[in-house]
């Protein structure tokens, strides 16, 4: 693990009523050189253009992809993740956004907050995940 992380959990533990199994923690502990990730939409990173779904899980997998790409080009890997931000324009769709972003932070345990909002910069997105990676010393 390249980082110390507090107080392990997973979702399915914490919200047993939501089918959900995202390995998280309560605080990361890291020393190295910082990534600091823009919102992340489901875009190409290249073009920016939508990728042209309008579900939630499509769009998180191309969000998570974006992150996980970033991260890689910064000379980074995911396990150097700490800490996401989720921002959802329906709460309804946070199982399904959850579930997928789960299975490319399975293992990892990155602090998360999850926040509601009215809108995001498209009104065809859905979510928007900004990320906070370090890569150890």
């Amino acid at each position: 693990m390249a980082h110390t992380r507090i107080r392990k959990f997973n979702t399915k533990d914490t919200y047993p009523e939501q089918k959900l199994d995202n390995d998280l923690c309560q605080a990361v502990v890291a020393r190295g050189t910082m990534i600091f990730l823009r919102g992340q939409c489901p875009q190409d990173l290249d073009t920016a253009a939508d990728i042209g779904s309008h579900d939630a899980a499509e769009q998180t997998h191309k969000v998570m992809q974006n992150i996980r790409q970033l991260i890689e080009e910064a000379g980074g890997r995911m396990e150097h993740l700490c800490k996401v931000v989720v921002y959802l324009t329906d709460v309804r769709h946070r199982e399904a956004v959850y579930r997928v972003m789960g299975e490319y932070i399975k293992g990892v345990h990155p602090v998360s907050t999850g926040v509601v909002v009215t809108a995001l910069a498209r009104p065809s997105w859905l979510v928007e995940i900004d990320a906070t990676a370090v890569i150890p010393d």
